[in-house]
């Protein structure tokens, strides 16, 4: 039931919106709802990936999960962007989830080929003592 009432928070808050709508960053890579991006309309995944953390958890391990997650696009040749946060909602609806790091690929294939990664296992495996609940949701667009 947490993790349902979690998605739709996420969705009714905007966080995965694919609504229609133009929006492109910097170097063409299309946002959700973009029309002027690169790809064509549903060629690229997000996966999402929010994290709260067991209580007693330092801030230096805090940091050293934001620091392991953010050097994974540098490790990975297939994460076609990538975007974190922690959680500034007025609405206060996260259930304790206070991190979301976001990735971007171009296929399945890709995201597939992410989870095992050596990189991305190397990266997960000290952070499991940490996390109290990571919630996934992968969409395409």
């Amino acid at each position: 039931m947490r993790t349902t009432t979690m998605l739709v928070t996420l969705l009714s808050t905007g966080l995965l919106v694919a609504a229609a709508g133009c929006a492109e960053k910097a170097g063409g890579v299309r946002t959700a709802g973009s029309c002027g991006g690169t790809e064509a309309p549903g060629k690229l995944l997000r996966h999402v990936v929010l994290f709260k953390f067991k209580d007693g958890t330092s801030a230096e391990q805090i940091k050293a999960v934001e620091d392991a997650f953010r050097a994974l696009p540098g490790k990975i040749h297939v994460i076609r962007d990538f975007e974190w946060g922690t959680d500034i909602s007025p609405e206060h609806k996260s259930q304790g989830f206070t991190h979301c790091f976001l990735l971007t690929f171009r296929t399945e294939a890709d995201r597939d080929a992410y989870l095992p990664h050596p990189a991305h296992v190397a990266a997960v495996a000290p952070i499991r003592p940490h996390i109290a609940d990571v919630c996934v949701v992968d969409y395409s667009f």
